[in-house]
């Protein structure tokens, strides 16, 4: 096992006080960027499951990124398979998309 997998697995042990010998995290970061990363984790914590679940149910964003042209990425986005839930739409003085990122969370996409 990498050093740095064992280090954070005994951190979140000792806040935790779990064995999470089976899980897993990715730290994804954006294609020749490597200051903006996006750590993803298991859901494990209950209260955090039930509202991820509720705001799903509700149709609200987990999260929102800005991108510069919103048509291009939601084209390219499609072509990649992710599934949108609304396509680009103007709101205001904005337009959003959103997507399902297939982990029970709804991503928004914003253009200004």
């Amino acid at each position: 096992m990498p050093r740095h997998e064992e280090i954070g697995r005994n951190i979140l042990l000792a806040w935790l006080f779990k064995d999470f010998r089976d899980l897993k995290w990715l730290t994804l970061v954006a294609e020749g960027r490597e200051d903006i990363g996006l750590l993803l984790g298991p859901n494990v914590n209950p209260p955090a499951r039930e509202y991820q679940e509720a705001i799903y149910a509700a149709g609200i964003p987990a999260t929102s990124f800005f991108v510069a042209d919103i048509e291009k990425e939601h084209k390219r986005l499609a072509r990649l398979g992710v599934s949108s839930k609304i396509k680009p739409t103007q709101s205001g003085a904005v337009k959003i998309a959103v997507f399902d990122d297939t982990c029970g969370n709804l991503i928004q996409l914003i253009e200004n």
